[in-house]
């Protein structure tokens, strides 16, 4: 039987350890989205450090290499229509007023794990138990639909490696029996971000955005 699960990004589930599980969500917002930035980016998208002091989606420019922050789940900007402030899931890539900034929301605690959707068969749940501490790439990394603001990124089955330089770290998967077709894409994937930015063992700097691996 077909899993039922869809694409939707990376969905914060749990934290590796005992910390408090608060989905890995800032309470205040140290993140902004340039407002001339016309990159869309979904609710569950990843998202990378700019040197210019902004965060976009990864893949949004060519050149450099840089680390995750996290999972951007929102933002907050004054409409340039009603001068009203607007929360959105995702940011569309215009209606901002320029005068005022555009605060973003992003999953961004190193131990954060987070759920994905797996783009293609894992063919057994022997060899998905196989791929566990492996790691692995996004699959439809940057798009998403402009109707709910959700990601489509999933899991690229394909991908799966021992490469440290993939996004993702295989940490299991959710057990659900709506969702149990290994022999079909849509497993539910558990993950957290290989090379986490904000991790303190971390060594690259901000930049553009690589279009590898997304």
């Amino acid at each position: 039987m077909a899993n039922t699960y869809s694409a939707r990004g990376l969905q914060p589930i749990a934290k590796l350890g005992q910390g408090t599980n608060s989905t890995g969500v800032t309470g205040y917002t140290p993140y902004e989205i340039a407002n001339g930035n016309t990159t869309a980016i979904y609710h569950g998208s990843p998202v990378i450090p700019l040197s210019t002091g902004y965060i976009s989606l990864v893949g949004a420019a060519a050149g450099g290499s840089v680390s995750l922050v996290g999972a951007f789940v929102g933002c907050e900007y004054v409409s340039s229509t009603t001068s009203k402030t607007v929360w959105s899931n995702y940011w569309p890539g215009s209606g901002a007023d320029s005068n005022f900034p555009v605060k973003a929301f992003v999953a961004d605690d190193p131990n954060q794990l987070f759920i994905i959707g797996t783009d293609a068969s894992w063919t057994s749940k022997a060899t998905a138990r196989a791929a566990v501490f492996a790691n692995a790439n996004f699959s439809s990394g940057t798009s998403g639909s402009t109707n709910t603001g959700v990601s489509s990124a999933a899991l690229a089955i394909s991908t799966i490696a021992t490469t440290a330089a993939l996004h993702l770290r295989i940490m299991g998967w959710v057990e659900d029996d709506s969702d149990a077709d290994f022999s079909a894409a849509g497993i539910k994937a558990i993950v957290r971000l290989n090379n986490s930015f904000n991790s303190p063992e971390g060594s690259i700097a901000a930049g553009t955005p690589s279009t590898t691996g997304v």
